[in-house]
């Protein structure tokens, strides 16, 4: 059911940036009208940074935008949206971490995320629609406080299961739910936009 009208799909990595067996890595593969957000040589912190290349993938866009974010790519998302005010048509945010508790020794601590803006992760509402799929045994992300996110920026929020982190070390480098709900976002997107053809 996937929308016909002309979209990019925006891919918005996490702090790992390109990783050959994730499932954003798949789904981009999939659809040429896919185009991944750059990371590569970006360093974890720098949320500045992550936040101007997303906004230029925006900008260049040829057709309106859907992201598809996964774990801190869902706050670059959201400090972006706080920022600027390009037109979005949706988001999928996928387990998107909470900050609560430290995390591990991979990524940067939390004082060093503070100290470059990712904290507070804004609680403003968004602009556009939205999809939060939270697991219910992710160890970034706790479950309750996924779910006040969602609530805060107006997100549809949807419990899929015990998934981990649903990145490749939690076993899912393929996620079909990933296109299940695209097409459930597409539904969401009809009911905001009438007349538009599916």
């Amino acid at each position: 059911m996937m929308l016909r009208d002309p979209h990019t799909i925006v891919i918005v990595p996490g702090l790992r940036g390109h990783v050959e067996d994730h499932w954003q890595t798949r789904l981009a593969a999939k659809l040429p009208n896919a185009v991944v957000v750059p990371s590569l040589g970006r360093p974890k912190h720098d949320l500045a940074g992550r936040v101007a290349d997303l906004h230029q993938v925006i900008t260049d866009a040829a057709t309106p935008v859907t992201i598809v974010a996964h774990s801190a790519g869902v706050l670059t998302t959201t400090h972006w949206a706080r920022q600027h005010d390009l037109p979005v048509r949706g988001a999928l945010f996928a387990t998107p971490p909470d900050l609560a508790r430290p995390l591990p020794a991979e990524y940067p601590s939390l004082p060093e995320l503070a100290a470059n803006g990712w904290l507070p992760i804004p609680r403003q509402r968004l602009t556009f629609p939205s999809i939060l799929a939270a697991s219910t045994n992710d160890a970034l992300g706790e479950l309750g406080n996924v779910r006040g996110l969602a609530a805060a920026w107006g997100s549809r929020f949807i419990d899929i299961g015990p998934v981990g982190h649903l990145n490749p070390a939690s076993g899912y480098g393929e996620w079909p739910g990933a296109e299940a709900l695209l097409d459930v976002l597409s539904g969401m997107l009809l009911s905001h936009r009438p007349g538009l053809v599916a």
